[in-house]
């Protein structure tokens, strides 16, 4: 036996300890029981892990991110072996880790019904309670195809080792450097029961996962192509605590409450026929107001900035983009062309920018212009796969509320400041609050200008982003092709992070489309470009409103603020006149003249989340006055009709919340 030294690292603590060969990490973190994996000069591994002389070993507690996506994947690699001991013909796909959860893909013979996911469950709680310990096992690619010669999907597998893709989730089977096979050992026997090729780590035990539960099941094409086979997904979630597995739950039933599309449907705000096509959304009337309100408010807050507005087309020839470069790194996101003008080709515009640049370059420019902001409510199509088409948050046509900024590089930063202030204040009208920015830098396969020129572009927005005082989170390669980005992530009110506004620094399009402007002292320089999308899109932001609100919109943007609600036929009169002043204020507002009794009227109008309700009888009518009811269900009688309208005016003017 030899000593080897090791470094404990403990953010911020380190302690180096002296161990003898064949110590594991698991014996060096053997008095903290959340410890489930370690770090070793930045890899993952196991706790059977044996340390070399050297290493640096950072403890993973199982509620870390990586702990989370351990026990997950773990979760997963459980639910496998349940769903192949209760259905012995299912192959396997895949089975990640994702967003608080997991899934796993399964090819089987007809979809799994809601009591097949009962019944799996209860046998991943058998699996569990045996305590079988994960236990990795290195694999040549030849003997892998043969052991699991009776797995087609994991054959397809092992040929991408080393250019497995995270984003289909293979990368968490075949993405290291050798094939690895965890097998799930008998606790008391050591005997296989049963194997997945992975990637790894994994906990040391099943008896180490605490909480779970099956969610729901899905189809979905294998590696997430349509051209591929269609399998069958099972999605689940898994916590450190039993506690917070309850707390995700009840999130999961509030945010289903909120969900946008539920929501849409039942206040008639919009809807996606399927006539139409996917993720390509209709708004209906009510719909319709809250959007243009939106757009209106934004318009008037642009103009009073100093932004331009502009409008381009809708498709365009194919070499604009040629030009841009978007066609090199966007082509399979963008609708395929149509040929036209003897065989031109013509795509459906994905983005704005290009078309911006050529409204730059229309005419001389002098440096007397700039900075010059154009604007556009300007709509696009992306082509989403189907998969991942949600709603109106990830939609195939949108219209992105698009700035273009064109600057001098002595205007860059104090522009950029001014842009990002902006952005934070317009959200904040919205009544968005609780931010943090993220700063996108330089994917290093996926980029195009000098890295002298991103180097100086991030440092710009680095320091502008520090101005703020909020958090600043690093996202590593997250940049599009042309520069480094600031992102907004803003906070709802039930706790989930919403990317918002991007503002991107480019010196490279500007290079691409020869943009110049004459200089004071006479030569040609090319502007900076900064790119500037507030809401993201217009869609997207509606519907995060739409479920931070949960439905409840602030009186200014709610598509009818106030209803009337007559006690009597006879007191209809009087609320039309009082509906006709509300009106001279701007106010949206609507008297229910239906037969429903009173009583109804106010549910109706409660179900429909309308801010203000003004209920009139004999007394009211006698004394020019109204019984004001809120949408929480409090209510003020004999409310003089000058204060009523006063109160209404005031929350609409102040973009309150009531």
């Amino acid at each position: 036996m030899t000593d080897v030294r090791v470094i404990i690292n403990r953010e911020p603590d380190r302690e180096e300890r002296v161990v003898t060969t064949g110590t594991t990490a698991a014996e060096l973190f053997a008095d903290d029981r959340s410890i489930i994996a370690a770090r070793v000069a930045g890899a993952l591994k196991d706790l059977a892990y044996a340390v070399q002389d050297g290493d640096e070993v950072e403890p993973v507690a199982i509620g870390s991110k990586d702990g989370l996506d351990i026990l997950r994947h773990s979760t997963a690699h459980v639910m496998a072996q349940a769903v192949q001991q209760l259905f012995p013909e299912a192959k396997l796909g895949i089975g990640p880790p994702v967003k608080d959860g997991f899934y796993y893909d399964f090819d089987v013979e007809k979809p799994f019904h809601p009591d097949d996911l009962k019944a799996i469950e209860k046998k991943m709680q058998e699996i569990i309670k045996r305590g079988q310990k994960f236990s990795r096992r290195v694999i040549t690619d030849e003997a892998a195809r043969e052991e699991l010669a009776a797995e087609p999907y994991k054959i397809e597998l092992i040929g991408l080792k080393g250019s497995a893709s995270a984003e289909d989730g293979s990368s968490v089977e075949v993405g290291g450097a050798e094939l690895t096979i965890y097998d799930n050992l008998d606790a008391k026997t050591g005997e296989q029961c049963w194997g997945d090729l992975c990637r790894g780590p994994h906990l040391p035990s099943t008896r180490q996962i605490p909480a779970f539960k099956l969610m729901r099941n899905a189809a979905a094409y294998w590696r997430g192509s349509e051209k591929n086979p269609m399998l069958q997904r099972i999605y689940g979630t898994a916590w450190p605590t039993k506690d917070e597995l309850k707390a995700h739950l009840d999130f999961l039933v509030e945010a289903e409450k909120r969900d946008h599309r539920k929501l849409g449907s039942e206040l008639d705000l919009f809807s996606i026929p399927e006539e139409i096509g996917s993720g390509l959304a209709v708004f209906h009337p009510k719909g319709g107001i809250i959007r243009r309100t939106m757009e209106d408010y934004s318009r008037k807050r642009h103009e009073e900035e100093g932004y331009e507005f502009v409008y381009t087309p809708h498709a365009t020839k194919g070499k604009l983009f040629e030009k841009s470069g978007h066609l090199d790194w966007y082509a399979d996101g963008m609708y395929p062309p149509m040929q036209l003008d003897e065989g031109t080709d013509y795509y459906l515009k994905p983005m704005n920018c290009p078309m911006h640049n050529l409204i730059f370059d229309a005419r001389g420019r002098s440096y007397r212009e700039l900075p010059l902001r154009l604007f556009e409510f300007g709509t696009v199509y992306r082509y989403e796969k189907s998969g991942v088409v949600h709603g109106l948050t990830r939609a195939r046509g949108f219209t992105q509320d698009d700035a273009h900024i064109y600057c001098t590089r002595e205007q860059m930063a104090d522009e950029l400041d001014s842009t990002l202030t902006f952005v934070l204040g317009l959200l904040r009208d919205y009544g968005l609050t609780d931010f943090y920015l993220e700063l996108s830098t330089k994917d290093p396969e996926k980029f195009v200008g000098s890295d002298e020129t991103w180097e100086e572009a991030t440092e710009v927005l680095r320091k502008v982003a520090e101005k703020q005082g909020l958090p600043l989170v690093p996202d590593p390669g997250g940049a599009a092709f042309y520069g480094p980005k600031i992102s907004v992530q803003a906070t709802d009110a039930i706790g989930r992070t919403w990317q918002m506004s991007t503002i991107q620094l480019d010196f490279n399009l500007p290079e691409r489309f020869d943009l110049e402007y004459t200089a004071a002292d006479g030569t040609r320089q090319q502007p900076v470009m900064i790119h500037r999308a507030l809401f993201g899109s217009i869609e997207r932001f509606f519907a995060v409103l739409l479920e931070h609100y949960a439905g409840a919109m602030p009186p200014w943007l709610a598509p009818v603020t106030v209803t009337g609600i007559p006690i009597t036929d006879e007191h209809v009169p009087y609320l039309l006149e009082v509906a006709a002043e509300l009106k001279k204020q701007g106010i949206r507002v609507e008297v229910d003249t239906s037969d429903d009794r009173m009583q109804k009227k106010i549910r109706n109008a409660q179900k429909s989340k309308v801010p203000f309700m003004l209920i009139a009888g004999n007394d009211d009518v006698e004394a020019g006055a109204v019984s004001f009811r809120y949408r929480n269900g409090e209510q003020k009688n004999g409310v003089p009709l000058a204060e009523a309208v006063a109160e209404i005016v005031d929350a609409v003017e102040r973009r309150v919340q009531v």
